[in-house]
């Protein structure tokens, strides 16, 4: 399809004279909700669950605690406009809220923080990230240099069966790939998936 200039600028002027009626006609709905500041009472925001890779559309409110002023609680539900889902959670995207708060109070089970427990100790320790991450590192290392087969019957096999990956659901397609492409530069045999088990 040959676009000269002059129907390139018929074209643009038609699209931004549409996306203003869309918003003129909607009311102004049809504004992007992405720069809602998260400590904002009674605000509204539409996301992506975060437990697998279905997607579904979940919108979450922000509002004050009725007996407690000054309390913020965090709601979900699902989002009635969403392609994938039209509005049904599952369980665990119904109570994603809880990932951060529980009745209104923060989780106190949820983890801030890394733990460590070393060999045969029965109590966890907190670590700081940088040292968590080295220690981690470490171990990758370590592993890969001890039991990286290169060759086998005289072929290139670059194979590490010490090491194993498990990807979770909520991975979208690029971490997928990434980690997949890491794991066999690391050279991992035992690459999998938790939905295929």
């Amino acid at each position: 399809m040959e676009l000269s200039r002059r129907d390139f600028l018929k074209l643009s002027g038609a699209s931004a004279g549409m996306a203003a009626s869309l918003i003129h006609l909607t009311g102004g709905r049809a504004k992007a909700v992405t720069q809602i500041p998260l400590r904002v009472r009674n605000v509204e925001g539409h996301t992506i669950c975060c437990y697998c890779s279905v997607g579904c559309g979940s919108i979450v409110r922000s509002h004050e605690k009725e007996d407690e002023p000054g309390k913020i609680i965090y709601t979900t539900e699902g989002d009635p406009e969403h392609p994938i889902s039209q509005g049904s959670l599952c369980p665990k995207g119904q109570a994603m809220a809880q990932v951060h708060q529980v009745d209104g109070e923060i989780n106190p089970y949820r983890l801030t923080k890394p733990l460590y427990r070393a060999k045969g100790a029965s109590d966890w320790q907190e670590l700081g990230w940088t040292e968590a991450i080295e220690k981690v590192a470490r171990w990758v290392k370590d592993t890969r240099d001890q039991s990286l087969v290169l060759q086998e019957g005289g072929k290139t096999v670059n194979r590490n069966e010490k090491m194993a990956s498990l990807g979770g659901g909520e991975l979208d397609n690029e971490e997928c790939y990434l980690l997949a492409k890491m794991n066999r530069a690391l050279g991992v045999v035992y690459l999998e998936h938790c939905a295929r088990i």
